[in-house]
C-alpha cells in the first residue's frame, strides 16, 4: 500500500473520530443546558413557594382556590395553594403536580375535581382515586384522578371519614370533600412538604387505573384545569387562575 494511501486513510479515520467527539460535546452541552434550564425553573418555584407560604394573602394572586373553576375547565381545582412541581418536572419524569397549601397539614382541604366513582385501596393511608367514565376531553374514553399525600409522616390519615379504606365504585360528585392535604411519604424519617399530589391516570382498557408511577401512564392536565401545567411550557411562570365568567 503506497504512503499516500495510507495517509488518506489516517485521515478518514481522524475525519472519523473528530466528528464523533464533535457530536458527544454537542451532546453533553446541550444536555448541561436543559439541566441547568430546569434546574433554575425549580429554584424560581421554590422562590416563588417561599413567598407565597410566608403571606399567602399578598401573594393569593398565585394560588389556587379548592372548588374554583378556571375560564371553562372541566374539572374544578382540586385544592388551595401553589402549583411548585409541574407534569413533566424532575426531568420528565413527574407525573401530576404538586399544589403546596398556604397551612399545615390537616388543614387545607382537598375536593373531588370531577364527577366519578371514587375507590380507596384497603393498604392506602394517604391516597383515594376517583374513576371518570367519560373523558370530558375525549369522550368515550374512560380516565381516573389520583389525590395522594393526605396522610402525616406517620400515616395517620386527613381522608374524610366518608371514604375508608376499602370503599369501591362509590360515586362522588365533583366538589366533594376528600381530606386534607398531609405530607406522608411512606417514610416517616423523610416527609414530603405539605401539599397535595394530583394526577390524571389512563385506564388500561380493562377498566382498570394504570402505574400512576410513569408518567407514560398520565396526562398532562392543563387543558382539564385550564392552567399551563406543562413543565416545558410554564418555564419560571406561575400557574394563575383566571376564575370563569
Amino acid at each position: 500500500m503506497s504512503l499516500s494511501i495510507r495517509l488518506a486513510k489516517r485521515s478518514q479515520k481522524d475525519r472519523r473520530r473528530l466528528q464523533i467527539v464533535s457530536v458527544i460535546l454537542v451532546t453533553l452541552l446541550v444536555t448541561g443546558y436543559f439541566i441547568l434550564r430546569r434546574a433554575n425553573q425549580t429554584a424560581g418555584h421554590f422562590l416563588k413557594l417561599r413567598q407565597y407560604r410566608s403571606d399567602p394573602v399578598k401573594f393569593a394572586r398565585w394560588g389556587l382556590n379548592a372548588g374554583e373553576r378556571c375560564k371553562q375547565a372541566p374539572f374544578l381545582q382540586p385544592t388551595d395553594g401553589f402549583v411548585a412541581f409541574f407534569w413533566g418536572d424532575r426531568y420528565g419524569k413527574h407525573q401530576g403536580i404538586d399544589i403546596f397549601g398556604p397551612e399545615n397539614m390537616g388543614v387545607t382541604p382537598v375536593v373531588a375535581a370531577y364527577d366519578g366513582f371514587l375507590t380507596r385501596l384497603t393498604d392506602w393511608m394517604s391516597a383515594v382515586i376517583i374513576r371518570i367514565p367519560d373523558d370530558p376531553l375525549e369522550p368515550g374514553r374512560q380516565i381516573w384522578t389520583y389525590y395522594t399525600h393526605m396522610a402525616d409522616a406517620q400515616g395517620n390519615t386527613f381522608i374524610s371519614d366518608d371514604f375508608p379504606t376499602g370503599t369501591f365504585d362509590v360515586p362522588v360528585k365533583a366538589g366533594t370533600f376528600l381530606g386534607f392535604q398531609g405530607n406522608f411519604s411512606a417514610d416517616p424519617d423523610n416527609p414530603t412538604g405539605v401539599h397535595l399530589h394530583f394526577s390524571i391516570v389512563h385506564d388500561d382498557g380493562k377498566g382498570n387505573f394504570l402505574n400512576e408511577l410513569e408518567i407514560r401512564n398520565t396526562l398532562d392536565p392543563s387543558a382539564y384545569l385550564s392552567l399551563e401545567l406543562n413543565a416545558d411550557r410554564i418555564g419560571d411562570g406561575v400557574a394563575a387562575c383566571e376564575a370563569a365568567s
